[in-house]
């Protein structure tokens, strides 16, 4: 496929207002609130994560995938706060998580041994979902990340608590 193109229930599809250049894309992940598309595209020669805002097209910057390549699995928050995706640190397949609001990057530290292959951010980013290899073995392991990240909630909802009286 060329370009990037929407589709609806009725079988047509459209053109997104992009941009995107005529190149290979794979392993799109779209942000929940559909405003963010994040994608894997060639970039000289090497497997790069791109996001891209739907509304106006432009691509978006990330700070801390721009050393490590290559990439792969990426993931989106609900508001597309959170980008998290698989990279590669020399021989070793590492997960990062980037804070777009904040500019921070949150590497994922696994079980010794086990290397990730794909990836799925809760929506809220409060949990990660990954997918590793262990000496052949695939298997799934659920990692609770509220430590870690802020909840990226729908409109950018803060949830509040009222203090219980004593």
């Amino acid at each position: 496929m060329a370009g990037l193109t929407q589709a609806g229930c009725s079988g047509r599809s459209r053109r997104a207002p992009s941009g995107l250049a005529p190149t290979q894309q794979q392993q799109p992940s779209l942000s929940g609130d559909g405003s963010k598309l994040a994608v894997i595209v060639d970039q000289r020669g090497r497997p790069t994560v791109q996001l891209r805002d739907l509304k106006s097209g432009q691509l978006l910057q990330l700070r801390h995938f721009s050393h490590h390549q290559p990439h792969s699995s990426p993931s989106l928050s609900w508001n597309g706060r959170y980008l998290a995706a698989v990279i590669q640190r020399g021989n070793r397949r590492l997960v990062l998580i980037e804070d777009r609001l904040t500019g921070r990057a949150h590497p994922l530290r696994l079980p010794a041994g086990r290397d990730p292959v794909n990836l799925s951010l809760a929506p809220n980013g409060r949990e990660l979902a990954v997918q590793t290899a262990e000496q052949g073995r695939w298997q799934v392991e659920v990692f609770d990340l509220s430590e870690l990240l802020e909840p990226d909630r729908p409109g950018g909802r803060r949830e509040t608590t009222t203090p219980q009286e004593p």
